[in-house]
C-alpha cells in the first residue's frame, strides 16, 4: 500500500513539475511551458504571460487533472464492470457507490503499477536528479501512458476518430496524438466493459428465468421473482468465489 501511494504521488508530481519551478530563478520557465501572449516570453517578441495568469492556468489544470488521470487508466473499465455486476445480482445500493469507486481505484492502481514504475524510472527519477528538464520529464511520462493506452485501444476506434479529425494515416501507433487516442481509448474501454458485463449477466439471468418459471407453475403470481432469486444469486456468487474470479479476470484483461 505504501509503495502504491508513493507511485501515485510520484505520478502526480510528474504531471505538474512546473509548480515546483513557479518561484525558481529560471526566467521564463512557465512562459516556455504555457506559451506567451503576444510573443515568446518578455523579450522583444511581445509581453510575456503574467505570473498571476500562469498560476491561474495551473489551478485550472489541477481541476481537470483527476478526470484526465481516471480516463487514461484502467479505472473506467473496472468501475463499469462493478456497476453492471451489482445490477445483475439485483442489489440496488450494496455495495454502495463509495465502496465500488474505492475498489476500482485501488484495483486500477494495481493494474497501472508497472506503467507507474516505468514513469518513475524514465521521468520522475531523472527529473528529481536534475538530469532532464520538466518538458522532457512530461514527454517521457506521456510516452509510457501512450503505450498503455495504445495496447488497450481497438484499431477500429482509432481509425474512426482519426477519420473524424481528418488526420492522415499514422505509420506508427506511437505517432497517434493524445487528442485522438484518448477518446478512442475510452470508447474501447466502454466496449470491453459492456462485453464483460454481458458475460456476467448470463448466469444471473438464468437464475431469474428459472425462479420466474417455478413461481408461475406454482401460481404465485403476486410474489416478486427478484425477492426469491436474490438469495440464490448471492449463494452462487459466494460459492464460486466470485470476487476473486472477477478481480483476477479484470486485472488479467489488461495483460
Amino acid at each position: 500500500m505504501k509503495r502504491a501511494l508513493s507511485l501515485t504521488a510520484a505520478f502526480s508530481a510528474a504531471l505538474l513539475p512546473l509548480v515546483v519551478h513557479a518561484q525558481s530563478a529560471i526566467p521564463g520557465a512557465l512562459d516556455r511551458a504555457f506559451g506567451s501572449i503576444g510573443g515568446t516570453g518578455s523579450g522583444p517578441g511581445g509581453p510575456g504571460m503574467s505570473m498571476s495568469l500562469q498560476l491561474l492556468l495551473i489551478m485550472g489544470l489541477l481541476t481537470i487533472l483527476p478526470s484526465l488521470v481516471l480516463m487514461m487508466t484502467s479505472f473506467t473499465r473496472i468501475l463499469v464492470v462493478l456497476a453492471i455486476l451489482r445490477q445483475a445480482i439485483g442489489l440496488q445500493q450494496s455495495p454502495p457507490n463509495q465502496v465500488l469507486i474505492g475498489l476500482a481505484l485501488f484495483l486500477s492502481l494495481f493494474v497501472m503499477s508497472p506503467t507507474l514504475e516505468r514513469v518513475n524510472a524514465s521521468a520522475i527519477a531523472p527529473y528529481a536528479a536534475d538530469k532532464i528538464n520538466a518538458q522532457q520529464a512530461i514527454e517521457a511520462g506521456g510516452r509510457e501512458f501512450h503505450a498503455f493506452m495504445i495496447r488497450q485501444t481497438r484499431e477500429r476506434d482509432l481509425t474512426m476518430f482519426a477519420d473524424m479529425a481528418k488526420a492522415p494515416r499514422f505509420a506508427n501507433t506511437a505517432d497517434v496524438p493524445f487528442s485522438i487516442l484518448l477518446p478512442a481509448f475510452v470508447t474501447s474501454e466502454l466496449k470491453t466493459a459492456f462485453q464483460i458485463g454481458f458475460m456476467l449477466f448470463l448466469p444471473f439471468l438464468v437464475i431469474d428465468l428459472v425462479v420466474s418459471s417455478v413461481l408461475m407453475s406454482l401460481g404465485m403470481m403476486m410474489m416478486s421473482p427478484m425477492v426469491v432469486s436474490l438469495p440464490f444469486k448471492l449463494l452462487l456468487f459466494v460459492m464460486v468465489d466470485g470476487w476473486a474470479l472477477l478481480m483476477g479476470s479484470l486485472a488479467a484483461s489488461f495483460g
